[in-house]
């Protein structure tokens, strides 16, 4: 209990010693101690709301940041493989990546799979290639995180199918299902049903992980595709949190109470290159979404309130020109996602402007982080840049920017987050704002106003970038169709029939769950283009509207 009279400062310390600590002793390298954070008596101090300075009173001191690298090629086994190499580099949680036609709900033997199956992530068809992504990896013990969206609930309802297989029950997961549909129609595009609809599945997922799944994250809420597509970092910021508040909102729609699913929402912010203004983003970030939590939307649990987020560096800020400079521009935005307090960081490789990295480059990557966590210092204390005049009025400057779009939001959806997010997108709002953002700062790249070295500046040296690039080949493709086949021979076709007429009857009542009749059908091995292929006959296709 914390009383009235006792200042910030105490309160933080009980915190602090509650907390278990990595270490007895930190110090400088020259032998100077290190508090682990500093700031007035009576300031905030991180722990505590709403939580500028961090969600956790000992942050790093406690516990690194989860070093989690995004993987995903060709068929299961060969991602499996780069799992198995992240794990024994010393990377401490998993992160997903899925092809193309995957993250559009196709099977690899669909006609529009052609030529993009294994390419840009890993092929997953049906329980079977889950199975394989998977195997020899306790999920019980490794966090996962799974970077799909439209097809979210059919991916997850696999993943929940083969970790039981495998004997590790649903309760015993952890890890994070991006399933963040919202910023899809904002910017990825990658989406197959109308808004409303996928919404219901949103809802349907927050609504089984909160009943059975306590350490998943059921959404995570993303920035990064905004910001890749062209956004300003307030852009970022704000459209992330109000698809997040649409979120909290939905689920409060459907009879959830706050306190128990708020605490499984997580948030996936981009790293870019401006250094400070990525630091104040994330401050302000979490002093929004706890202040909102808390007046708007009622919460009481300080989890509800805590804005906690994975960071990756900026994948469009690499350049395809003097590839190896990459490895500079990865190093500051990890340390900017460090300073800002991130609670996990994916480092991208320096050759993926080019193809999906090299098992080298992968490795330097994850290295860059190594180096940030054990020989900078820069984990010893919590937000070493609170105070600083030139942060603090950044942090104060973006969060009341970001106060200007949700009021816009606001009053789209007559005081409703939720229906200001959907007309938003209908609308193209969302659209248009990241449209004209990205032109502005094409704009000023060609006249000179900003530089990106190798590119409109520095360029002696870029006929001479000869890196190793890794290949994925047609044969990976027929390697996947075929397992395709070999499953459909296999499987009980009586099964599959029935198990897809009952997701067809309920999805047609928007009461019904659909969370376990997806893994039903993942057990029958059904594949994810039977089963969206069965829902998009019942909640039809989305079919974007330009703006002209």
């Amino acid at each position: 209990m914390t009383s009235p009279t006792e200042s910030p400062r105490a309160q933080w310390e009980r915190a602090f010693n509650a907390s278990p600590s990595r270490d007895a002793e930190f110090t400088t390298l020259s032998g100077i101690p290190l508090d682990p954070v500093y700031g007035p008596e009576d300031g905030e101090f991180p722990g505590q709301y709403p939580y500028t300075r961090g969600p956790y009173a000992s942050m790093y001191r406690s516990r690194l940041w989860t070093m989690r690298m995004f993987a995903g090629f060709g068929t299961a086994d060969d991602t499996n493989w780069r799992f198995k190499e992240i794990i024994r580099a010393g990377g401490t949680g998993l992160s997903t990546a899925f092809d193309m036609p995957t993250l559009l709900g196709l099977d690899s033997d669909d006609p529009m799979s052609l030529g993009e199956v294994g390419r840009c992530g890993v092929a997953v068809d049906t329980l079977a290639d889950m199975e394989d992504l998977y195997a020899g990896i306790d999920l019980g013990e490794i966090t996962t995180s799974m970077t799909i969206n439209s097809p979210a609930a059919v991916i997850f309802a696999m993943f929940v199918a083969q970790a039981e297989k495998a004997g590790v029950s649903r309760a015993r997961l952890g890890g994070t299902l991006q399933n963040d549909i919202l910023k899809e129609y904002q910017a990825q595009k990658e989406f197959v049903f109308p808004p409303r609809q996928s919404m219901r599945l949103v809802r349907d997922t927050i609504d089984f992980t909160a009943a059975e799944m306590p350490r998943w994250n059921s959404v995570s809420i993303s920035g990064y595709h905004i910001r890749e597509a062209g956004s300003t970092a307030v852009e970022e910021l704000a459209f992330t949190l109000a698809n997040g508040f649409a979120y909290v909102e939905l689920a409060l729609a459907a009879g959830l109470d706050i306190d128990t699913f708020a605490p499984r929402l997580s948030f996936f912010f981009n790293a870019h290159i401006d250094f400070f203004e990525e630091i104040a983003k994330y401050r302000a970030a979490r002093r929004i979404w706890a202040r909102w939590m808390k007046d708007r939307y009622g919460a009481t649990d300080p989890r509800s309130m805590q804005c906690r987020f994975h960071t990756q560096t900026a994948g469009v800020s690499l350049t395809a020109q003097q590839p190896e400079v990459n490895i500079a521009r990865t190093a500051i935005e990890a340390l900017a996602g460090v300073l800002g307090g991130t609670q996990s960081l994916h480092t991208n490789s320096m050759d993926e402007a080019l193809a999906l990295p090299t098992e080298k480059a992968a490795r330097i990557a994850l290295r860059t982080q190594q180096v940030i966590a054990h020989e900078t210092n820069t984990a010893h204390v919590a937000d070493p840049l609170g105070g600083s005049w030139y942060v603090e009025s950044l942090t104060d400057e973006v969060e009341r920017q970001a106060e200007e779009i949700f009021a816009h939001l606001d009053a789209l959806g007559d005081g409703s987050m939720l229906e200001g997010a959907i007309k938003g997108i209908e609308e193209n709002w969302f659209q248009g704002r990241i449209s004209d953002s990205a032109y502005d700062l094409e704009r000023r790249m060609n006249a000179g106003q900003r530089i990106t070295v190798g590119v409109n500046a520095f360029t002696e040296g870029n006929e001479e970038a000869q890196i190793q690039l890794l290949r994925i080949t047609n044969e990976d493709e027929q390697r996947q169709r075929k397992r395709l086949d070999a499953v459909r021979a296999d499987r009980n076709s009586r099964q599959v029939e029935e198990v897809l007429e009952r997701l067809r009857v309920e999805a047609a009542d928007p009461e019904i769950n659909l969370m376990p009749t997806l893994i039903d059908a993942a057990n029958a091995y059904v594949s994810i283009g039977e089963m969206m292929g069965t829902m998009a006959g019942v909640f039809g296709r989305h079919v974007e509207v330009p703006s002209i």
